[in-house]
Parts: structure tokens; C-alpha cells; sequence
């Protein structure tokens, strides 16, 4: 992630301008390794979020109202007895070092006047939020470090607070584009220029680097090695276009998003390197940009933490299905063999007079053949010839009994398997712990799940996913099976427009016509949202199916998300980003 030295100096300028000398009126420890400052002032109250999570540390303005805990833990009692009422009056950061100072100003319990600070440390793993009075005296952390954690730096109540170890790195605040390309070249040859700057320049995020390196090389992997004098000019201007605007800070907050519009990236530079296979959404601050990327990212992982056990069971039930499905196969293929059964049958019959009690093997004319060829049959010596016949017989009954239900066993498995693969392409696409409750109880209603024990209220349905086409079209797409259903069966108007990913689990997708006539461009529109939210998602080129809704109709007794359809036409569109 791109929270280096060079952004935090941003979200350092928004924290002056916007909170310095506010006060700090509440204090929340929602999370072990998360504080929250209510800050006020005469402009109103804003929440200032510290989280010295290893997955997400960060200081920002936040929107968020996290619940918290009905004990508050120890440091957040200090802290609301300590801090209560402060000031602060201001925020500081080493050169450009992932580390904030908060400066704040209150009172003692004699009513003296002292200052107290918080400092932010964003480390990763290593991240801490720590407590520091006036004389750099250690009062608390979110994370205390002993001897038996680390003999280099502790950090426990009662000793000297002592900054991170420094890295052996140029500040960009007080060395130009000249020292840093000077110093770069003295690093081996062998190594790509983006490793070479990353291990050369104080605060700059892997991301920064590459992108200097993209610039340099026109898009190419440049080594040191490749630097000659076009290179060298090409990355002096832009380390300075850097350089100039990481000191000014005039950066802008940029939130890279994925085509499934998943962010995975943040920084205070328009990035090149991705091409057109990242979309760039800037934000109106910085603090924002963090408040927005983590949230979602926290609620993805929330999202696969909680469908995880789903998933296992899904993907659990599908491997059972198809291993189900291939020995149902490989015994409907031993029963192809029946009709020798019969035919062996039949021969005995017609020679019982040749046949004696005994024989193991008995050679007769095939009259089934044209050619009356010679047909050897093997006999059970203890049988019979009539008791052999109808040992055969037998068998041939027992071969075309075993087909008939072989053949209706594989059907349902083959349209449970379907089923199972449509709600697996729902949880893949699930946005929102809703959305997760909606499949589970799905599952639960079809017996795959055990039905909780206490009736619980029930929440209203979630509503379609609804997009506009260009002329104005209302296009709305199903989330899961049961709301497919709802969609198909119970809201649309039968002169609607039905589409579906053609033999691929997905959503169904219906354009609203209102009696009006559907144009081409409404109608790709919708196939291609329909590709979107199918298992064909990531593909090329998908097939979408469409029809009117009054031929479409779901057969007795079929699982939820299940119809058929006639009178349909096909569309191959591709899919895009909803």
C-alpha cells in the first residue's frame, strides 16, 4: 500500500488545517489497536481515526461511527483522563518518516498547563500508537514492546520514548533530483532502477518508484545498467515533478480500482503503469481517499470471512456432485451390456435341448446375426440350461432397471450441481454481509444449511441491482437465485425483456419497457450486464439469451433461479464493468 512518508505529509497539511487547535471532546477505543478523538471546534466535531492495525494503519479524518465497546479498555480511560479537553496544537512528521506527532495542550490534576503527545507510527505489523508527556516520558501504548519482544526498542509506560530506527535514505525535502540519480548510479548495475530508487529515497512507496521507472522507459523495465543520458534527463525531470510537488504539497488523492472495482492502491500521483486495466477515482481529500479505501477493503474482508464457511460448504457439496455424477456414468456405461444379457437369454432358451446340466460353456448359432455366426455363452455348471436362461434374464432386467434410475439420478444430480454453481456465482459476487444473510438463508430453505433455532426477524429483501440505458430504459439484475426468481416471476410485465448468460450460472437481467419498443443499444447494454454478473464474468466474448418474459416459466418442483425459456435470440457481447 502507498501510505509512505510522501502521502502522510498530505494528510498531515488536512490534519493542520482542519483540526489544529479544535479540542478533543470524546475518546473511543472501538478495537484493540484503534483510537478515535471526537475533535471540536467552532466549525463543529469532527472524529479523527488512529489505527495501529497491522493491516491497515493509518490516521485520517473518518465518516465512520465504528460501535464500541460497553467497557472501554484501560489506555482509552487514561486517555479520556489525560487528554479530555486538550488542545491540539500541533502535528509534526521527521523529515518523511511514517510517523505523525499529535501535540496536545491541556491541563494536569493540579490545573497546570503541559503538553502530551500521540505518536502515530505507521509500520506495518510494527505499527503503535504511543502516549508521551511533556518530557518524552513514555505513559502508555496500544502495543507495549518488553525485553522479551525486543532488546532494541522498548516501549513500555515509565521509559524514554525513543524514535524508529532511522533507514539510510535520502529525504527528498532536502536532497534534489542531482544526489539522488548520483547515488542511485553508485548501486550495482544488475538492479532494476524502480529497486535501486526504493532503496535510495526516504518515504516514497514501491508505486512511486515503479512509476518513475515506467517513465523512464517509456513503459519498459529499465535497469542501471540501460541509464544513459536520454534516460538520466527523462527521470531527472520527473523525480523533480515529484520533488516539487511532495514539498509544496499540492499532491491529489487518487484511489485505484480494478475492474471488478475492488480498490487495491492509493497515492497522491496520477499512476501510468497500469494502462487503461486500472480505473483512477480521485477524492476530495486525502483523508477521505483513506476513510473510503479502507472501508471498503474491511468490508470485503468481512464479506470473505463470513462466506467463508459458505464457500467451503458450496464448493464441498459441488466436488461430491461431480465425483456422484462420474460413478453414476461409469455404471450407466456397464449397463450398455444388457442387451447381450437378453440376447444370451434368448439362445439358451432356444437350445435347451443341446444344453446339459454341468457345462461351464455352451457354443451356439447367433440367429441376431445375419451370418448365423458361431456364439460362445458361459453357463453356470450348477444351473440348469433353463436356470442358466433365466440367470440371464435376470441380469438383463436388473442392467435396464439400474439405466432407468442411473438416467433420473444423473439428471437431478447434473441440475443440483447447476444450482450449486449458480449460488457459488451469487457468494462471488456478494457486496454486502445482506447479500450474505439473503444466500444463507436461501441454502437453509433448500436444506443445505440447518435453519436457526430462534425465529428471527426477518429483513426486507434486498432490491435489485438497477442501471439506466441511454435512452432511458430501466434494466434491473437479480442478486442471488430467490431474487431472480422474484424478478422474473412476480415483478416483470410479460412484454418485458428477459436476458441471461446463455447455459452459464448468472443473474437474471430484465429491461423495463413499459410498452415501449426496445433499441439495439439498450438491448447489448443489458446482455452485457448480464455477461458481467454471470460465472462468465472475466471472459471475452459471452452468449446472452433473451426473450420476452411471457415465455419464460419455471418448472414444478425446480430450485430457486431455475426457468425455461423459448422464442429466444442470441446476443455475443462482452462484458463490461456495471
Amino acid at each position: 500500500m502507498a501510505l509512505d512518508g510522501a502521502f502522510l505529509r498530505h494528510i498531515k497539511k488536512e490534519l493542520e488545517e482542519n483540526l489544529l487547535n479544535s479540542k478533543a471532546d470524546k475518546i473511543y477505543q472501538p478495537s484493540r489497536d484503534e483510537i478515535i478523538l471526537s475533535m471540536r471546534s467552532r466549525e463543529g466535531t469532527k472524529k479523527l481515526l488512529l489505527s495501529a492495525r497491522a493491516n491497515s494503519p493509518r490516521i485520517n479524518i473518518t465518516a465512520s461511527t465504528p460501535e464500541n465497546p460497553k467497557v472501554p479498555p484501560m489506555l482509552c480511560m487514561l486517555l479520556r483522563k489525560r487528554l479530555s479537553g486538550a488542545r491540539l496544537r500541533a502535528v509534526r512528521q521527521p523529515e518523511l518518516e511514517r510517523l505523525l506527532f499529535l501535540d496536545f495542550e491541556g491541563t494536569n490534576e493540579l490545573g497546570d498547563m503541559v503538553m502530551m503527545s500521540l505518536a502515530v507510527e505507521i509500520m506495518g505489523q510494527y505499527s503503535n500508537i504511543i502516549f508521551i508527556d511533556g518530557d518524552g516520558m513514555i505513559i502508555d501504548a496500544v502495543k507495549r514492546v518488553d525485553a522479551s519482544m525486543s532488546s532494541r526498542r522498548l516501549i513500555l509506560p515509565g521509559m524514554k520514548y525513543e524514535q524508529p530506527p532511522k533507514q539510510n535514505k535520502l529525504c527528498i525535502l532536502e536532497h534534489d533530483a542531482e544526489t539522488i540519480i548520483t547515488a542511485v548510479q553508485g548501486i550495482s548495475k544488475n538492479m532494476p532502477l524502480s529497486k535501486a530508487l526504493l532503496a535510495t529515497v526516504q518515504g516514497i512507496s514501491p508505486i512511486i518508484c515503479r512509476e518513475w521507472e515506467y517513465l523512464t522507459g517509456h513503459g519498459r523495465e529499465v535497469y542501471l545498467s540501460e541509464l544513459d543520458e536520454e534516460k538520466i534527463s527523462r527521470l531527472r525531470f520527473f523525480l523533480k515533478r515529484t520533488i516539487q510537488t511532495v514539498r509544496e504539497c499540492t499532491g491529489e488523492p487518487y484511489l485505484l480500482i480494478d475492474h471488478t472495482k475492488k480498490p487495491f492502491d492509493f497515492t497522491f500521483e496520477y499512476i501510468q503503469q497500469y494502462g487503461t486495466g486500472r480505473a483512477f477515482k480521485e477524492t476530495e481529500s486525502f483523508c477521505e481517499l483513506l476513510d473510503r479505501y479502507y472501508a471498503r477493503r474491511d468490508m470485503l474482508e468481512t464479506i470473505r470471512q463470513k462466506s467463508d464457511d459458505l464457500n467451503r460448504l458450496l464448493s464441498n457439496t459441488a466436488s461430491r456432485l461431480i465425483k456422484k455424477i462420474y460413478l453414476q456414468n461409469e455404471e450407466l456405461s456397464a449397463c450398455a451390456d444388457r442387451e447381450y444379457f437378453r440376447i444370451c437369454g434368448d439362445l439358451i432358451q432356444a437350445n435347451l435341448y443341446r444344453i446339459e446340466k454341468g457345462m461351464t460353456e455352451c457354443e451356439v448359432e447367433n440367429f441376431y446375426d445375419e451370418n448365423l455366426s458361431k456364439m460362445k455363452i458361459a453357463l453356470e455348471p450348477a444351473l440348469s440350461p433353463a436356470e442358466n436362461s433365466q440367470r440371464y434374464y435376470k441380469k438383463y432386467r436388473k442392467a435396464k432397471t439400474a439405466e432407468q434410475i442411473l438416467q433420473v439420478q444423473i439428471t437431478k444430480a447434473e441440475e443440483e450441481l447447476d444450482y450449486i454453481s449458480s449460488v457459488l456465482d451469487s457468494l462471488s459476487r456478494a457486496e454486502s454481509v445482506r447479500e450474505l444473510d439473503e444466500i444463507r438463508q436461501e441454502l437453509a430453505e433448500q436444506g443445505y444449511l440447518k435453519a436457526k433455532g430462534k425465529k428471527q426477524k426477518q429483513e426486507s429483501a434486498l432490491p435489485p441491482l438497477e442501471f439506466t440505458s441511454g435512452t432511458g430504459f430501466k434494466i434491473l439484475v437479480g442478486r442471488n437465485n430467490k431474487q431472480n426468481d422474484r424478478l422474473t416471476l412476480k415483478y416483470a410485465n410479460k412484454n418485458d425483456i428477459w436476458l441471461h448468460a446463455k447455459d452459464i450460472p448468472g443473474s437474471h437481467t430484465i429491461i423495463i419497457t413499459n410498452g415501449r419498443e426496445v433499441d439495439e443499444n439498450t438491448l447489448l447494454y443489458a446482455a452485457s450486464l448480464a455477461a458481467s454478473h454471470s460465472k462468465a464474468k472475466d471472459s471475452g466474448k459471452v452468449p446472452v439469451d433473451y426473450t420476452k418474459i411471457r415465455f419464460v416459466s419455471k418448472p414444478q418442483g425446480a430450485k430457486p433461479g431455475r426457468v425455461i425459456y423459448i422464442n429466444q435470440k442470441t446476443l455475443f457481447v462482452s462484458p463490461v464493468s456495471s
